[in-house]
């Protein structure tokens, strides 16, 4: 036998693997804090929720209106934190400094700055965490691990700093949400995280009430190019209305454009999309230089849309486009963003798709489409009040009386006083296919929505899909009927 043949396999070391296994010890905490450490300490994750911590955390004590982070220092030892960051002292590992969010705030600058790692940026009216969540499965996959990302849906002032604290340094590749409701905001996280690829997954009137136009919402959006490295990548929709937009602000960036979408000037084009039959898509894509062919898990021409940023933006790091494939054929709906239920009912078991965590006119749109595209005996669609449309409200919510009539839908429960809109237009009947009225009812809570769905009567082989913006608590109504292990975890 040959010798050389019987060696174990190892990966080839990387610079990163002689650095520090520690996320951060306590002089490192205090240089970057400009804090003072009470004694010598090493942490092993950083956290600002007192429930959510576990051994070998660093507790931020941060101070906001509701409440104060230090009236659960307690909780917080109690749960295995190795120390503390305050703004007095305490009788355990601390590091002292004068406020506690500008803290973390320089805590997050310093682990961006430590870091080799490319790191990639997301924002976008729909989408964005979907996208997140399949860039960074790809390259974790194809790093040995050495990827990061923000977890749930933190990409606001607090979660991004957050999310920037836990990088460790050997990490080879960083994805980082961002969101927004306001002009500024983006342009402010976009500083922290400083992205050498910037993706926008689309542009939709999520947060007009405080912006006023689709265009003001492109520019809000756009604000991430500001952010970016020398010699970045910014990834824009190319189907988009506001491409140009868009494309004009990245170019006012020095960025390098990718596009992607069906367009014909789409760098990354959609060539092809074929359904299969676990409800998810064929997908043949052309890169310019190569096409390729992947399966993508999640159902819906969104999500093959989706799936064309995320392979340009793995292409845009060096990643590997054959791992990307095969996490876009693995990847499974998120809790309250497309995760799928069986309940078992009378008669066997009914399909429930929780859309609970978000929604607005155009993912209420694709997702109502994707119900219309699902096998059912009869398709039901539980939707809650869409927030932050202010004056566009009513027309918007009254709006998705025809896609209810596209998908054939055989029950719509609308939750939330704007739904009144909508009740309005189901009201004059004729929406359905065929001109057949489709039947409806309006209440106003959650637990009222329970009570209907009870006494419509759920039986196997039905869809039912759950969408509303994540104030109205429809998370609720899925943790009813699913199960509690199946509520989000997002608040």
């Amino acid at each position: 036998m040959n010798a050389a043949r019987s060696l174990p396999l190892f990966w080839k070391r990387q610079v990163a693997d002689l650095l520090p296994l520690a996320l951060w010890d306590a002089a490192a905490i205090a240089e970057a804090t400009g804090g003072k450490a009470s004694e010598s300490f090493q942490v092993s994750g950083v956290e600002i929720d007192s429930r959510d911590v576990v051994e070998g955390d660093l507790f931020f004590a941060l101070k906001g209106e509701a409440t104060d982070g230090h009236r659960f220092l307690d909780k917080a030892f109690a749960n295995g934190a190795a120390a503390a960051v305050v703004d007095h002292p305490i009788d355990a590992p601390h590091v002292l400094v004068e406020d506690t969010s500008s803290a973390l705030e320089l805590l997050a600058k310093a682990a961006r700055n430590r870091a080799s790692a490319k790191i990639i940026g997301v924002t976008g009216s729909v989408g964005k965490t979907g996208v997140k969540e399949a860039i960074f499965s790809a390259l974790d996959r194809s790093s040995r691990g050495s990827a990061h990302r923000s977890v749930r849906s933190f990409n606001n002032h607090v979660g991004v700093p957050l999310s920037l604290a836990r990088m460790n340094s050997r990490t080879h590749f960083g994805v980082f949400e961002m969101g927004m409701n306001h002009a500024g905001e983006i342009a402010g996280l976009t500083a922290q995280v400083r992205p050498h690829v910037a993706v926008i997954t689309t542009i939709a009137p999520a947060h007009i009430e405080m912006l006023g136009s689709e265009e003001a919402i492109a520019d809000a959006k756009a604000e991430i190019f500001q952010g970016l490295e020398p010699g970045g990548t910014a990834i824009i929709p190319a189907d988009s209305p506001h491409y140009d937009r868009l494309r004009s602000a990245a170019i006012a960036a020095n960025a390098k454009v990718v596009a992607f979408g069906r367009a014909a000037h789409a760098d990354v084009r959609l060539l092809d999309m074929i359904p299969q039959a676990n409800g998810g898509s064929l997908v043949t894509a052309d890169l310019g230089d190569r096409r390729l062919c992947y399966s993508v898990a999640e159902p819906g021409e969104h999500w093959a849309s989706n799936s064309l940023a995320v392979m340009a933006a793995i292409r845009a790091v060096g990643g590997d486009l054959g791992a990307a494939g095969l996490s876009l054929a693995e990847m499974g709906g998120l809790k309250g963003r497309g995760a799928r239920h069986k309940v078992p009912t009378a008669g066997g078991s009914f399909q429930l798709i929780d859309e609970s965590y978000n929604a607005n006119p155009a993912s209420m749109r694709a997702t109502l489409a994707q119900l219309g595209a699902t096998p059912a005996s009869r398709r039901i669609a539980v939707l809650g009040a869409m927030k932050e449309l202010g004056d566009f409200g009513p027309a918007f919510h009254a709006g998705l009386a025809e896609p209810l009539g596209a998908a054939q839908t055989d029950f719509a429960l609308l939750v939330g006083e704007e739904m009144q809109a909508l009740a309005q237009e189901l009201g004059k009947g004729a929406n359905g296919q065929l001109g057949k009225a489709i039947r409806f009812a309006h209440c106003d809570t959650v637990e009222d929505a329970v009570a209907a769905l009870d006494e419509f009567g759920l039986a196997g082989g039905d869809a039912v899909l759950v969408k509303g913006s994540n104030s109205v608590g429809l998370s609720r109504l899925v943790a009813h009927f699913a199960g509690p292990a199946n509520i989000r975890e997002e608040s």
